[in-house]
């Protein structure tokens, strides 16, 4: 099994492994540059989700 990865979101940082409370952690993401950008694709599908529902109103 390779590395996983996880994004901090108290500290921003990418982690190899879980080093971290679970309670700050979004992942796990199989490369570096996914965990990196796990908060704009998390903010991303949010407003998809807001978008579908307002247009099933």
């Amino acid at each position: 099994m390779g590395a996983e990865y996880w994004y901090n979101t108290e500290t921003h940082a990418v982690e190899e492994g879980r080093r971290s409370d679970w309670s700050k952690l979004m992942g796990p993401y199989p490369t570096r540059e996914a965990a990196e950008h796990a908060l704009q694709r998390a903010k991303e599908r949010t407003e998809a989700w807001d978008e579908e529902d307002r247009r099933s109103r």
